[in-house]
Parts: structure tokens; C-alpha cells; sequence
């Protein structure tokens, strides 16, 4: 009898960005899980952009460190952090309000794995530690 092991493609996005709306999510049906909003850094450092992404927070080391950060997002401090995201999908909406109501808009959507370091205001708050080989 053979075993077969199921594979995969991984696509992951490393960045640099700022963590926002951390929460606990209780849906009616299913499991409860850490959800963030994360403003990811693009283009000339002279000149940022934002692309917003919205997370589960998947990894259980990710989970301890965001639970960690979230007085100091709630207390509106800056938190910088380097991440890896995977498992990127799209999601479509309606606007409700403002200038842009009843346009469609595009929400993008992925799993928070990692949080490789972290900054509070300027401060270190934390460093992943490399595995050791």
C-alpha cells in the first residue's frame, strides 16, 4: 500500500507594511479566527503607495505576536512590521457610501503566515529568529 502525499504551490508575498483593524472574528458558522488589515509599502521610498490587504491570521507564531501588538494599534501607536502572506485571492464589492457609492471596488484577501519583525512607534518590538540548521 502506498501513502501519497498531497503537494502543493505556494505563492508568497513578503513586505513591509503597517498593522491595522486587529480582531477576533466570530462567525455564526465555523471557527473563530484572528483577523488584520495590513497597509503593505510599495514603490519609491520617496513616494510611497499603499496596497491594503485583509488577513486571517494563520500561522500560530504570527497569531502570539499580533495578539502582542494589538494595545499598541488600538492605542493608535505606528507598528511597522515585515510579513509573509500567502493563499492571495480577490473579492468584489459595492461601495455604500462616500464619492465612489455604488461603484464596485476590489478587496484583496490572504493568510497572515509570518511576522518576521515588528516596530512600535520607531522602537524594535520584535525579531524572528532564524531556525537553526
Amino acid at each position: 500500500m502506498s501513502s501519497q502525499q498531497t503537494k502543493y504551490f505556494d505563492l508568497h508575498i513578503n513586505g513591509i507594511g503597517y498593522l491595522n483593524r486587529i480582531r477576533e472574528v466570530a462567525p455564526t458558522e465555523g471557527s473563530p479566527f484572528l483577523s488584520v488589515n495590513i497597509a503593505a509599502l510599495r514603490g519609491s521610498v520617496d513616494k510611497a503607495e499603499y496596497t491594503h490587504f485583509e488577513c486571517v491570521v494563520s500561522g500560530k507564531e504570527a497569531q502570539e505576536i499580533v495578539r502582542r501588538l494589538k494595545p499598541a494599534v488600538e492605542s493608535d501607536l505606528k507598528v511597522l512590521f515585515g510579513f509573509t502572506l500567502s493563499d492571495l485571492t480577490t473579492e468584489s464589492f459595492t461601495y455604500k457610501k462616500g464619492d465612489r457609492a455604488g461603484e464596485t471596488g476590489v478587496s484583496l484577501k490572504s493568510r497572515l503566515l509570518r511576522v518576521t519583525w515588528a516596530k512600535v512607534d520607531g522602537q524594535s518590538f520584535y525579531k524572528r529568529q532564524e531556525a537553526a540548521a
